[in-house]
């Protein structure tokens, strides 16, 4: 059975995220979402509220999708998981030198998983997460980026934060 994990932080998951998602199952019988924190990151939701996020954006997709917060080496949680896949979506040459000195990293650490990029769609490879947090932070409009509820959540977190920018 081939298993191919999807990690990210999906803080949050954009419509990016979605198609190497909705793609990334397509080659393989489960992909599995692993819900991770980077401590790198200021994470606008909690781990629960980013599963819960997730879980909701891919119920209606096709394929075997299953979505799981972890807290450890990548290369351990896809051990646990059965997984001999990692998918990895790039949206820039800056995000293919991070991801293949990674990809090297983790080949070093399990080298019977391979990790497998996927190429963004060109109208939805200037999406991150980041971004589109400072934006909605701005009181800019997101709804180009992501789908409609996770508009509602973001929107709803800034404005219970206060942080809406002039």
């Amino acid at each position: 059975m081939r298993i191919g994990v999807y990690p990210g932080t999906f803080d949050p998951i954009t419509l990016g995220h979605m198609d190497i998602i909705r793609r990334g199952a397509k080659l393989v019988d489960q992909l599995i979402i692993g819900v991770t924190t980077n401590p790198s990151k200021s994470p606008m939701f909690s781990d629960d509220e980013r599963i819960d996020m997730v879980k909701r954006e891919v119920a209606g997709l096709a394929g075997d999708i299953k979505v799981v917060g972890f807290n450890s080496l990548l290369m351990d949680f896809a051990e646990r998981e059965g997984a001999n896949m990692i998918v990895r979506g790039l949206r820039a040459v800056a995000d293919f030198e991070y991801e293949y000195q990674m990809a090297g990293m983790n080949q070093q650490l399990n080298d019977r998983i391979e990790t497998v990029f996927l190429m963004a769609d060109v109208c939805l490879q200037p999406i991150a997460s980041r971004l589109v947090k400072e934006i909605a932070l701005y009181g800019g409009d997101i709804h180009k980026f992501v789908t409609d509820d996770v508009r509602a959540e973001v929107n709803d977190r800034v404005n219970k934060l206060g942080m809406k920018g002039d």
